[in-house]
């Protein structure tokens, strides 16, 4: 299935640095996944979810188990862009995010990704349920904006 900027509820903006880029002159891989990692914090702020707080009040957070990464285009210093978030899948304790980078108001799906979390009691570093309270905030709602 290819993805399509109308299937995400939310967008967060970049503008591609120097630092950002390798010596082809496009976007190092690695900056992939910092990208993603940001646009999925700010997706939870724009939903009122303070991962850092909810974490150190319950003993539980999201631990990173799989992020996969995939090319389609070139994406070039000083490029705007943006980052499309959404929720594909809610386990019993884990949520699968997918990404998609367009450029800024466009179309053109530059790259894909997925990131998937599972819930971990930090004191065992065990899967606990993802509480009901979290689910419906990340199922709920329309779109959200940067």
């Amino acid at each position: 299935m290819t993805m399509t900027r109308d299937q995400f509820r939310f967008f967060h903006p970049f503008r591609v640095r120097y630092s950002e880029i390798d010596a082809q002159g496009v976007v190092f891989n690695a900056h992939y996944l910092t990208y993603y990692d940001t646009a999925v914090t700010e997706f939870l702020r724009a939903l009122g979810y303070d991962q850092y707080a909810d974490a150190k009040q319950s003993g539980v957070d999201f631990h990173v188990v799989r992020s996969v990464v995939e090319y389609k285009a070139p994406i070039r210093f000083d490029q705007d862009i943006e980052v499309g978030v959404k929720v594909d899948r809610i386990g019993n304790s884990s949520v699968t995010f997918g990404l998609g980078i367009f450029p800024k108001g466009g179309d053109t799906l530059l790259a894909t990704g997925e990131i998937v979390w599972v819930n971990t009691d930090q004191s065992t570093h065990r899967p606990v349920p993802i509480l009901a309270a979290t689910r419906q905030l990340l199922t709920g709602g329309t779109s959200l904006s940067a």
